[in-house]
């Protein structure tokens, strides 16, 4: 399996960014790691493994990148205005220097969003605020609302909040899409949603999805037994999924 290690300085970023590339053809998968994992964290978990006959086959191209989840949302030393516009600054390095970057690298016309618990959240953050630049997004395990408090979850953001917060939070914006441009983007893009049933984000997944429907966005939401908020569930998910 071709594997391929990346690093640059981000002048969006303002320091130095890693990502790792597995595969040598086919659909680009651009993968957000969890909250404490880091570009090889896939590689870690066995995700990447999971996927090797397909990656082997050329059939797909794996991005995996920096996630920065301690400078952003879990950035508590920060104000929690700081740790919106670092989120967004984000973004902004993923639009600007990791796109282009697997656009030269593969012309393939298909890019895949994928991510983990945090990184279901980046994932669908990301692609549903430029749906015509994805055509898939697959996200296991997320929390679309980073300000809801369920069990032990609390606020990420501290009750703090302002159109930044608003525009990067699915579960806010998306009720209030009405653009018919992005929405027939939307429409267009395979979307799957895993959650377990004892998984305590499993309401604001449903209450998601039915916020897609109620947009006319055809997707798929599975729902596992348990709490599938794990490495060996996500390995199962990946396979069957991306």
């Amino acid at each position: 399996m071709n594997r391929e290690y990346h690093s640059w300085y981000s002048p969006r970023l303002h320091r130095n960014m890693e990502l790792l590339i597995f595969g040598h053809a086919g659909a680009k998968v651009l993968m957000f790691p969890t909250r404490d994992g880091r570009f090889f964290e896939y590689e870690q978990l066995g995700i990447v493994a999971s996927l090797a006959d397909k990656i082997e086959a050329g059939h797909l191209q794996l991005y995996c990148i920096e996630g920065l989840a301690m400078e952003t949302f879990y950035g508590a030393q920060h104000h929690p205005s700081v740790r919106i516009q670092r989120h967004a600054a984000f973004e902004d390095y993923i639009l600007n220097e990791v796109l282009p970057l697997m656009a030269q690298k593969n012309p393939h016309d298909c890019t895949i969003l994928h991510g983990c618990s945090l990184g279901a959240f980046q994932a669908a953050s990301l692609g549903f605020r430029h749906p015509h630049l994805f055509k898939k997004l697959v996200a296991f395990s997320g929390r679309y609302d980073l300000t809801l408090k369920v069990e032990a979850f609390g606020d990420l953001l501290d009750g703090y909040y302002d159109d930044t917060v608003y525009f990067h939070t699915p579960s806010h914006f998306l009720p209030g899409l009405a653009c018919d441009q992005k929405l027939s983007h939307l429409r267009q893009m395979e979307i799957v949603l895993t959650i377990g049933d004892a998984d305590p984000f499993l309401d604001n997944n449903r209450q998601l999805s039915r916020v897609l429907s109620e947009k006319g966005v055809d997707h798929r939401m599975h729902v596992w037994d348990g709490r599938a908020h794990r490495a060996g569930a996500w390995r199962k998910m990946a396979a069957l999924y991306i």
